[in-house]
């Protein structure tokens, strides 16, 4: 069976319901009983979403040698991610993601990186006896961009599948990410972050252009995820659009994550990648009926339910 490895960071959510978001500058009180310390990082929330749908799951990253990182470690190895390669960096601590949910659903994040950053191109020492062909290397970009374009020169020498999130957006010009979208075969972004990217492609809402100009960045194939709006993909085959799947919504942190995990699934059981932004989609839209980025994820029952089965 061919295997989902995510090369990504590890983190500690912490969660704060408020009515609204606060306006900067603004204090306001938050909902106590509704605040939490959850597990989280876009690389390991990713790693549950895909070990969850029933793929065989690694995740390469590092954890600082504190009690956050024990607790992530403890968390992961209890969803049956594989954690040979998680690795634990003296002297750092493990990476913090502060939370804001608001009544409707919407979110502000900051991240705070701690040992995600300082996980370096040589802890993928091991990877290039792990990874076969047929695999998928899911990727973001709460690690440094180095370390991923390593991962991605590795996967695609060894015959595997490069799937990159690039989130969080790139924050100023970076040698290295121009390079690692020439060896990513399927780029996955929200709005926000395909318009940073592609800032040339014309008005926000024309999405199929926005995914013809990232492509030309790299890409093999660009999936847009629009929220409520379902989510758009371009490749060789041709441009088409998944709808959403209407749900109530409760928290939109862990839908991208969903979305991902679910991608890179449904590639390594085998689907294209129709069935791979389905399965996606249908995983993201669930992740939102719960509080919490990992806590949300659905498994497989629950994402063939609503998407209609795992064609």
């Amino acid at each position: 069976m061919n295997k989902v490895i995510v090369v990504g960071s590890a983190n500690v959510d912490v969660i704060s319901r408020v009515g609204r978001l606060p306006r900067p500058g603004e204090t306001i009180l938050g909902r106590d009983s509704e605040s939490a310390l959850l597990p989280g990082g876009k690389g390991a929330n990713q790693a549950v979403a895909a070990a969850r749908l029933g793929v065989l799951t690694l995740l390469f990253g590092a954890v600082g040698a504190d009690a956050f990182g024990a607790q992530l470690r403890d968390t992961l190895s209890a969803e049956g991610v594989g954690l040979a390669h998680l690795s634990t960096v003296d002297g750092a601590t493990t990476g913090v993601a502060q939370i804001v949910v608001a009544a409707d659903g919407e979110n502000t994040i900051v991240v705070s990186s701690g040992a995600n950053f300082r996980f370096a191109p040589a802890a993928l020492a091991d990877l290039p006896a792990v990874v076969e062909p047929g695999d998928v290397v899911l990727l973001q970009l709460e690690i440094p961009v180095a370390t991923c374009l390593a991962a991605a020169g590795i996967a695609r020498a060894a015959g595997a599948r490069v799937v990159l999130n690039a989130a969080p957006s790139p924050e100023g010009a970076d040698p290295d990410l121009a390079d690692l979208l020439d060896r990513v075969d399927v780029l996955v972004v929200n709005e926000t972050e395909a318009l940073a990217m592609a800032t040339e492609a014309g008005a926000e809402g024309n999405w199929f252009a926005v995914a013809a100009a990232l492509r030309k960045q790299g890409p093999d194939a660009c999936v847009i995820t629009l929220g409520a709006d379902g989510a758009v993909a371009s490749d060789d085959a041709g441009d088409w659009h998944q709808p959403a799947f209407p749900v109530d919504v409760v928290d939109t942190t862990g839908a991208g994550d969903a979305f991902c995990g679910g991608l890179a699934a449904r590639l390594a059981a085998g689907g294209g990648l129709n069935d791979a932004v389905c399965t996606g989609a249908a995983a993201g839209a669930l992740a939102t009926g719960r509080l919490g980025a990992q806590a949300a994820l659905p498994d497989r029952a629950a994402v063939e339910a609503l998407a209609g089965g795992w064609s």
